[in-house]
């Protein structure tokens, strides 16, 4: 009974043990077989070239240092790490800090995570792996139509550069709530408050034409733009919230696909235009010359970031955002209101 106790055990030191190991600085992983970790250390570091002295290996998982014990208890096709003197390894979240860095050769990356996509039935994992790809496919560097034709596809060929096209996007959203503006003249019955409307409103365009309808908000050759020099814009959180809970941003300069999903992107007004802040400027001609009106706390409200807030589509609430305006603010300094 002893000698059959002694040989179960000395079988199970004996038996070669199958694992995939890699090194710190490959993805690919080799599957390595050893009896104990001394051996699997001599191998992997032969086999992936690693300087043996001071040599260790980790779990991929989560960075755990292999002892022998450790080793005899694992199962077959455990995921290593064979390490260096001075290397660590914290888990494969080693892995995503890498992906993230952008001096890596992303073309082997995407070359890769396509791979694992065309083979990939999940879903999720496919939403995963699509956008990893969407924002590794990454050209922002390149500025002019000559040098990134497949992101100007679709785009009037009167744009050259990536710059000037993102103005004009800004641009016609601008345009868009001068033309509201407008609009609502129709909506005023009393013709005396229509016409000093129509005055005030065509002041206002006249201040926006001479902002070139503040374009530069999406120009990142610009000083005022909402983006950082590389074109990274941040959603700047629902109209409530001082911030984006969920840390929402997206580099529409970066490719094709990007610029489109960018689109869904608003520029949200706090106190809202049509509800509240065009109603206020009616009100105010009420009772008074449209010469009293502070054009220029309107005009704001309307065409600023002093009230609008670029949001990502998921942070845009469409409900009632019950923010007034400020009728201490509404009339120029000594007008009674």
């Amino acid at each position: 009974m002893e000698l059959e106790r002694m040989s179960r055990k000395q079988l199970v030191t004996t038996r070669n043990k199958l694992v995939k190991l890699r090194s710190l600085k490959g993805t690919k992983k080799y599957g390595v077989a050893a009896i104990n970790l001394k051996g699997l250390l001599k191998k992997g570091c032969q086999f992936l070239q690693v300087l043996s002295e001071g040599s260790h290996i980790c779990l991929y998982e989560d960075g755990t240092e292999l002892t022998e014990h450790y080793f005899q208890t694992l199962p077959d096709n455990v995921e290593l790490v064979l390490l260096a003197k001075e290397e660590t390894w914290n888990g494969f979240v080693c892995d995503i800090d890498r992906l993230l860095d952008t001096e890596m050769h992303s073309d082997h990356v995407i070359k890769e995570a396509r791979k694992l996509l065309s083979d990939e039935q999940s879903p999720k994992r496919r939403k995963l792996l699509g956008d990893i790809l969407l924002h590794l496919k990454d050209c922002s560097e390149a500025e002019s139509r000559k040098e990134d034709e497949e992101w100007f596809h679709g785009i009037d060929v009167r744009f050259k550069t990536k710059s000037s096209y993102m103005k004009y996007n800004c641009e016609s959203r601008i345009r868009g709530y001068m033309k509201e503006v407008n609009g609502y003249a129709k909506n005023i019955e009393k013709p005396k408050v229509r016409a000093d409307y129509i005055k005030t409103a065509a002041c206002l365009l006249s201040r926006l034409k001479s902002d070139k309808y503040n374009g530069w908000y999406f120009d990142r050759s610009g000083i005022d733009c909402l983006c950082t020099p590389e074109g990274w814009f941040t959603c700047q959180g629902a109209f409530d919230k001082e911030k984006c809970q969920s840390f929402h941003s997206i580099n529409p300069y970066g490719n094709r696909e990007s610029r489109i999903i960018f689109s869904t992107w608003n520029l949200d007004h706090r106190i809202e235009k049509k509800r509240t802040v065009i109603p206020a400027l009616v009100e105010a001609l009420q009772n008074h010359k449209s010469s009293d009106i502070n054009l220029d706390y309107f005009y704001k409200l309307l065409f600023t970031t002093d009230n609008l807030k670029l949001v990502h589509i998921v942070c845009h609430k469409k409900g009632t955002h019950d923010l007034v305006c400020d009728k201490r603010k509404m009339y120029q300094q000594g007008k009674k209101h």
